[in-house]
C-alpha cells in the first residue's frame, strides 16, 4: 500500500501531481513519463448513477483533485472526468497506470 510514496513509486506520483495537487488532464492527455519508466495503461470507465443531491459530482471532484462545488446544482447530461492513478499490483513486479474515466 505504501509503494506510491516509496522511492520506486515517487516518480509515478510526481507525474500526476503539480505543486502537490493532482493535475487535471483533458480527455486526450496523459501523464508524461520518461521512457525508462513507461508502463502499461489499464483503462476503466466508471459510471456513477443515483438520486439527485447525494454527492456523485462532489465525489468525482474530490477524486479528480478539483474543488468540490460549495452548493448543489444538477448535472445536465454526463460529465466525464479522466483520472490517472499509478499502482503496483502485488502479483506483478511492474507498475501499472490506471486510467479511470469517471462518468457523472
Amino acid at each position: 500500500p505504501g509503494w506510491l510514496l516509496s522511492p520506486a513509486g515517487r516518480p509515478y506520483l510526481d507525474s500526476i501531481l503539480h505543486k502537490n495537487q493532482r493535475r487535471v488532464f483533458g480527455l486526450l492527455e496523459r501523464p508524461a513519463l520518461p521512457p525508462a519508466l513507461a508502463v502499461p495503461t489499464v483503462t476503466y470507465k466508471l459510471f456513477l448513477a443515483g438520486r439527485s443531491g447525494v454527492g456523485k459530482t462532489a465525489l468525482v471532484a474530490w477524486l479528480g483533485g478539483t474543488p468540490v462545488p460549495p452548493a448543489h446544482h444538477e448535472t445536465l447530461g454526463i460529465e466525464a472526468t479522466p483520472l490517472f492513478w499509478p499502482a503496483k499490483p502485488r502479483a506483478s513486479s511492474r507498475p501499472v497506470l490506471f486510467q479511470l474515466h469517471l462518468w457523472d
